[in-house]
């Protein structure tokens, strides 16, 4: 690694502070100096300063950890093929930033700084670059989907049913993302909330989040006959290859999209000895109640646990019911373990698990996103001390479950 990360991180600390008024300085010159550019580029761009400054952060940290970044910079450059990033969008990309570190690094811009941030981006754009060139030439960049159902499931809820162009090659817990015509440039990660189908057709469970640009259009406007745009599956939460270990689940909102298709593969595989916890804020909220009894009728090894607290209850009390069912569980020792749901679920439930004598490496679950304030504060030292929602493009560019 050619360049100096301390000297990276040390700049990287005088403007992360400055990170709402970095961000935007950045888009604005990125897009005076390369006409044509912005196209790329959704017309909201507050979110997508948001992941930009976000992946800065990753990218900051990972510097000294080049395995950590080697798979972080190979998930990002095969995700963008999806966004029509070429190779010549990265020079331009790396005069902006440069221009906007320089911009608001004041006296503390030395060439070297300068040199040090030209040669870590030298890296990040090539290990981008390489690794879009080595996916297959016959893979889409993109699959386009139609949609041939749509049902409400409830008031916020959709079931989407898609049928893609070319067959789909996901496995079963892996996640995929999502764009629509309605808002261009706008991706969103769901879970398929199935096994891999004969007849090629997904099902996708789609909550509308308060003031979100895609899942508002995919639960109130969407249509059948309408087409979506699906990028690439992701994701490592899938069975564990040849495992017959007892297995937990947990799956809380429409974290059981995840499940289910998880579940459904262990059908195919034959079944083994699983629990389901079903957690949810009320009993409407277990929006899919039919297909888990058709499951738990249909096989003998499937057990499954219903959380939900009664009406009216806070999501507090939801979360203490949830824990209670899971330490009334027990030991979860040799157990493989899947947890899917809003993404505070994860790091809670897993220090409670390897608490009951759950082995780390055997809880999977996908790359977590923390859940923060979505207003957006007033000044810049707000912006960076107040933590957000970031709807991250693509969760893979966490990396994996640690």
């Amino acid at each position: 690694m050619p360049f100096d990360p301390a000297v990276v991180r040390a700049s990287f600390a005088v403007v992360e502070r400055r990170a709402d008024h970095l961000t935007k300085y950045f888009y604005a010159h990125l897009f005076t100096n390369n006409p044509g550019v912005e196209a790329l580029f959704p017309a909201r761009l507050a979110e997508q300063r948001d992941r930009l400054f976000a992946a800065l952060t990753q990218l900051v940290l990972r510097l000294e950890d080049p395995e950590k970044l080697t798979g972080y910079l190979a998930a990002l450059g095969r995700d963008h093929r999806k966004f029509q990033a070429a190779p010549e969008h990265y020079p331009a990309v790396g005069a902006s930033l440069i221009a906007a570190l320089k911009h608001f690094s004041g006296h503390a811009w030395t060439p070297e700084v300068e040199q040090a941030w030209a040669e870590a981006y030298g890296v990040i754009a090539r290990a981008m670059i390489d690794a879009a060139a080595a996916v297959p030439a016959d893979t889409p960049r993109w699959w386009d989907a139609e949609v041939t159902d749509v049902r409400r499931a409830a008031p916020d809820l959709a079931v989407l049913t898609l049928r893609p162009d070319h067959p789909y090659p996901f496995t079963a817990g892996q996640y995929l993302t999502v764009s629509s015509e309605r808002h261009p440039q706008v991706w969103r990660p769901y879970s398929p909330a199935c096994a891999p189908r004969p007849d090629n057709t997904l099902e996708l469970h789609v909550r509308r989040v308060p003031d979100g640009l895609l899942s508002t259009a995919l639960v109130n406007d969407v249509r059948p006959g309408e087409t979506l745009r699906l990028g690439p599956p992701l994701g490592e939460a899938v069975l564990a290859e040849g495992s017959e270990r007892p297995l937990l689940m947990v799956a809380a909102g429409t974290g059981w999209a995840q499940i289910k298709a998880l579940l459904e593969q262990l059908v195919r595989n034959g079944g083994r000895s699983a629990t389901v916890f079903v957690a949810a804020r009320d009993d409407h909220d277990q929006y899919d109640l039919a297909a888990l009894h058709d499951l738990v009728k249909e096989h003998a090894w499937l057990h499954a646990v219903l959380s939900a607290p009664a009406p009216g209850a806070s999501r507090g009390a939801a979360i203490r019911l949830l824990r209670d069912g899971l330490h009334n569980y027990g030991d979860c020792a040799g157990h493989d373990i899947h947890l899917s749901g809003p993404p505070d679920l994860a790091p809670a439930l897993t220090a409670q698990l390897l608490d009951q004598r759950a082995d780390p490496a055997l809880v999977r679950h996908d790359p977590v996103t923390a859940t923060f304030n979505r207003s957006r504060p007033l000044t810049p030292a707000e912006w960076f001390l107040e933590e957000r929602d970031v709807p991250w493009i693509n969760r893979t560019e966490l990396g994996p479950p640690t």
